[in-house]
């Protein structure tokens, strides 16, 4: 094959967004969503052409009527096209039951592969040889399941010896596995060490990587696009992991805009390695806004893209600059990430819909929703859901949990519904 027939094969593969905000992000410590706020992210991502969301715990008790519920509403083409998968340990038994306690059809699974987690989280309980014979044990599980994408997660990956690393990822494909997750567990990786590690890892295995990274060394996003150009240089297509607004344990995961933002307009991406081009950034404003208020995490003011201070210039350099040509000092533009509309705050009477309310507020907060219902028993029925969803979230519902509740009750009752 000539050079540049290489370079037409290069340009041929693409990078996806994996997001994981409804497993990692709520794995923050002293945080975390309730399961109607996980259902709304993923609205929101799917609205945003984001192909896959990593949407829980397969095997936690808690999780299986949300898990349930949204599998049931990606049938149903509300939750469609994109992929929803579940977090399992590669453990057979683990497989097994996921597929028992829920309807799951995707999943990733995890195993740990570095000297450091084999000897110092499994102390001795298994070799090299036995986390290999595990995950592919699993793998032959999930495949009798009928699991339809299967991705194997190298948990501390940038740790782990790379020849070894190569071995796993090949046995992980001859059992049939469709993804290796390259899992830089601790932020260890720089841009430089997970270019070359990946580039080889892609060549030497020939599966799609996923980058699974961490921003301990505060460098989250740069890393994760250099692994993702180490994979299509080597040949195969890239999925980054992402959290929307970078939650995510310590110091969080890559943050779903920036890493968008980045694979689009940096100097050494744009025009040269394609993003998914379901991919609709005008949905960013509102995803982390909403992932602000569901989290209670005020997004930073200097957050890229969507930060208040993104677009704002006071120096008299800048700002005589940009209101010549905005691209003497903007990159992008704040309409591609739906921003520039006003904001209309309410600082009048408020009537909110929560768990003590009753029906003549309730139908006031719907009627400006402009929501009718059928009669009175309707509408009862709606509020009982509504009081549930305020016990649930502890926060006043958004307008689209609401317009969400009422539009799908019976989902929302089951994404309500526990069972200790």
């Amino acid at each position: 094959m000539s050079e540049g027939e290489c370079k037409v094969m290069t340009k041929q593969k693409k990078i996806y967004i994996v997001d994981v905000t409804n497993r990692d992000g709520v794995q923050t410590s002293r945080l975390g969503l309730a399961k109607l706020q996980k259902t709304m992210i993923n609205m929101y991502l799917n609205e945003m052409g984001v192909s896959q969301s990593e949407f829980g715990f397969p095997v936690t008790h808690h999780e299986t009527n949300y898990l349930n519920a949204n599998l049931e509403l990606a049938r149903t083409g509300v939750l469609k096209p994109i992929v929803l998968s579940g977090w399992i340990r590669a453990i057979k038994q683990d497989v097994e039951k996921a597929c028992k306690m829920t309807k799951v059809e995707n999943m990733n699974l995890s195993i740990s592969t570095s000297e450091q987690m084999i000897s110092g989280k499994f102390q001795g309980k298994y070799t090299k040889e036995d986390v290999i014979k595990e995950m592919v044990e699993a793998v032959y599980v999930a495949r009798k399941y009928g699991i339809k994408i299967l991705g194997v997660n190298a948990e501390d990956a940038s740790r782990t010896h790379l020849d070894y690393l190569i071995k796993f990822s090949r046995a992980a494909k001859k059992a049939g596995a469709d993804r290796i997750r390259y899992c830089d567990t601790l932020g260890y990786d720089d841009p430089f060490t997970i270019y070359s590690r990946v580039k080889i890892l892609a060549e030497e295995v020939k599966l799609p990587i996923e980058l699974h990274c961490h921003n301990d060394l505060g460098m989250v996003i740069a890393v994760s696009l250099a692994g993702a150009k180490g994979a299509i240089d080597g040949g195969v297509d890239a999925y980054i992991n992402t959290t929307v607004n970078g939650m995510g344990e310590r110091a969080g995961n890559a943050d779903l805009v920036s890493t968008i933002l980045a694979i689009k307009y940096s100097s050494g991406f744009a025009g040269r390695y394609i993003l998914d081009e379901r991919i609709k950034l005008n949905h960013a404003w509102k995803i982390s806004k909403y992932a602000s208020y569901a989290f209670g995490v005020p997004i930073p003011i200097n957050q890229p893209g969507v930060g208040s201070n993104a677009f704002a210039h006071e120096s008299g350099i800048h700002a005589d600059g940009a209101i010549k040509n905005r691209r003497n000092y903007e990159l992008y533009d704040f309409e591609e990430l739906g921003r520039g509309e006003p904001e209309i705050i309410e600082t009048g009477r408020q009537i909110t819909a929560g768990e003590y309310s009753g029906i003549k507020g309730f139908r006031n907060v719907y009627d400006k929703l402009e929501i009718k219902f059928k009669d009175d028993k309707d509408a009862t029925k709606i509020l009982e859901l509504v009081r549930y969803a305020n016990v649930h979230t502890q926060k006043p519902l958004t307008q689209d949990e609401l317009l969400f509740i009422a539009k799908y009750p019976e989902i929302a009752r089951k994404i309500f519904t526990m069972t200790p």
